[in-house]
């Protein structure tokens, strides 16, 4: 069964091929030891939302691990072939940049081109409301993939499958120094007081597309926001939390472990902005 169901379309390196057409090398760097970087995204009626956005962090994470990635004007043209093959009405795109074929161990090598991809598929089933399990493991704020979009996310696969075992739609770590990070494919807010408050940056969270989005949106609406050091009593305290990325949008969080948490007024107004900055198809977000 192929995983992309009626995506059967690929860019592969500098052409849209048939999926099961793709040969990877066995010697792949990002197979090997992934080393590699990606992006996803989602298709609203057919365009591609915050690409160049999702095209700038590709370059940043790739300049962090010495990848070189295509132009913006090649990703785009292979993003455009992709959804327009595969009709991708409502869907969800992945970019793929690896080092390609290197050594059989952690040192870069020099044995030909990198790896560049572009597929498509449908887009996940996502519930309204997220139940969200804090799981043991921590984030390394200091460490060396650090604000990367790494294909190494074995980390993320456990943390996630923890919390579904659990029951949870979403597992949450805490970083190194005790105080709240992010999800393993989100971002975190909540709001304390009336105030809309997110783990900084420097706290090793990804700097999340939708993230950033929704602090933009915030500041227009009038809200008052915080990035700042917020302990786990933050979460337990909040009078609403929800989760933002690409897939989940503006997701409201109903319980933490076992604490209910109430849908807010924030949290609504801001999945209605994030709703009309989508339908407003902003050329700055396309």
């Amino acid at each position: 069964m192929m995983l992309g169901g009626m995506h059967t379309m690929i860019f592969h390196q500098d052409r849209l091929v048939p999926t099961d057409a793709v040969r990877v090398s066995p010697f792949d760097h990002g197979l090997t030891v992934g080393d590699g970087v990606f992006e996803s995204l989602i298709t609203y009626a057919g365009r591609p939302f915050a690409l160049r956005r999702h095209f700038e962090r590709l370059q940043r994470s790739a300049k962090a691990m010495g990848l070189e990635t295509p132009g913006f004007e090649q990703v785009r043209e292979a993003v455009r072939q992709v959804v327009t093959a595969n009709d991708c009405e409502h869907a969800r795109l992945r970019l793929t940049v690896t080092r390609g074929e290197a050594p059989l161990g952690s040192e870069h090598g020099s044995h030909g081109p990198g790896t560049f991809l572009v597929a498509s598929a449908e887009l996940p089933q996502r519930p309204p409301l997220a139940e969200v399990h804090l799981v043991p493991w921590t984030r390394n704020e200091r460490g060396a993939l650090t604000q990367v979009k790494s294909t190494s996310y074995g980390e993320n696969v456990v943390a996630l499958a923890a919390a579904h075992a659990r029951g949870a739609q979403e597992a949450i770590f805490l970083n190194t120094q005790g105080h709240l990070c992010e999800g393993s494919g989100s971002n975190l807010f909540l709001v304390q007081e009336g105030r809309l408050c997110t783990p900084p940056l420097s706290s090793g969270c990804l700097a999340g597309i939708t993230r950033g989005i929704v602090l933009e949106l915030a500041a227009v609406l009038g809200m008052p926001v915080e990035e700042l050091p917020l302990p786990l009593a933050a979460l337990h305290a909040a009078s609403e939390a929800f989760l933002t990325s690409t897939f989940r949008e503006v997701q409201p969080i109903s319980k933490v472990d076992d604490q209910v948490l109430p849908l807010g007024p924030l949290t609504l107004q801001l999945q209605e902005a994030f709703r009309q900055r989508v339908l407003a198809k902003n050329p700055e977000d396309h």
